[in-house]
């Protein structure tokens, strides 16, 4: 049965290889330093159930200190020309879309299948079943598109490090944010939140609480810079207490709209830097060191109008089904 620790030993795997490459690198600026920071992302994946919670805690302040220094370097990985690689997109067309629609469709496959199937059972593990299947995906994907195109056994990973290295430290923003989510959690930092929300807004009606639960989403993620890490807290501040249990509404419905309600805040913030930054910093535009940068721009719009739908729509559907 394949189970989340096989996707954990998959994805150090990954980040050892990137780490091992990195090293082989001559001139990488920052060789070392990047190689000693995937190796121990890798490290965690690998260990970190035997290491404990100690051991895992001084993985994370190791990660600190080496992306804290200075930012991480871009590698030179051997890898195709632009040139090479415009050549094969002509060659295959559309057609390179495959191994990327293998993923989702082997994840959401997978996750029915070990839901309602006696084999899908067999083979996937019921707990956190979709992640266990996306991560299938990936290798599916992989072996497809080393099958299909026949690169160099080390394209996969060159390509990889090249990626990692243009988002940096950013790539382990999501996992962080949603940990201190945790924590906050069993702070009790939901229930502080609810106290003071109720104290200044009247949480009298459904409306009133929509409104107060999706705006508290969209603006705990743009300090957050996450909405998994601002979820538990508005759910445990507004979203049980009021509008599950005082006004009956669907747990489902205001849980999912809550989520879009908080990626919604995702739009607007540099803290989500792997989502605003990172690709400021990719198209090298002008002002990519402001909080407010050219991408952040162009979202906010986007980002009211469906902050907007979702209250309405949360309004609507929560309270009927």
């Amino acid at each position: 049965m394949i189970t989340l620790d096989h996707a954990y030993l998959v994805v150090g795997l990954m980040f050892l290889a990137f780490s091992v490459l990195t090293l082989l690198d001559r001139e990488h600026p920052t060789r070392i330093r990047s190689a000693l920071f995937w190796g121990l992302i890798a490290a965690s994946m690998l260990v970190g159930t035997w290491i404990g919670d100690l051991g895992n805690g001084l993985l994370v302040l190791g990660l600190v200190v080496l992306a804290g220094v200075r930012k991480l370097g871009v590698g030179k990985p051997t890898t195709t020309t632009p040139v090479e690689r415009e050549a094969r997109a002509v060659q295959h067309g559309n057609w390179l879309f495959i191994p990327a629609l293998i993923v989702p469709l082997v994840a959401v496959g997978g996750t029915l299948a070990a839901k309602y199937t006696a084999f899908g059972a067999w083979l996937i593990s019921d707990a956190q079943t979709t992640l266990i299947a996306l991560g299938l995906g990936c290798v599916i994907a992989l072996a497809v598109a080393w099958a299909w195109l026949k690169p160099p056994p080390t394209a996969p990973f060159q390509e990889g490090r090249r990626l990692v290295d243009s988002i940096g430290w950013a790539v382990l923003l999501p996992q962080m944010l949603a940990s201190l989510g945790a924590v906050f959690l069993m702070a009790d930092v939901g229930g502080v939140v609810g106290e003071l929300i109720s104290s200044t807004v009247p949480l009298t009606t459904p409306l009133m609480a929509v409104i107060a639960y999706c705006v508290g989403m969209a603006a705990f993620t743009v300090i957050m810079g996450n909405a998994f890490a601002a979820f538990p807290v508005m759910t445990a501040a507004i979203g049980l207490p009021v509008l599950i249990h005082q006004f009956d509404g669907n747990v489902a419905i205001v849980c999912a709209i809550g989520m879009l309600a908080g990626f919604c805040g995702t739009l607007m913030t540099p803290m989500a830097a792997n989502f605003n930054v990172v690709p400021a910093n990719l198209l090298e535009l002008p002002d990519r060191d402001s909080p407010l940068n050219g991408v952040i721009r162009a979202q906010i719009p986007t980002a009211l109008v469906m902050l907007a739908v979702n209250i309405l729509l949360m309004f609507f559907l929560a309270f009927r089904f």
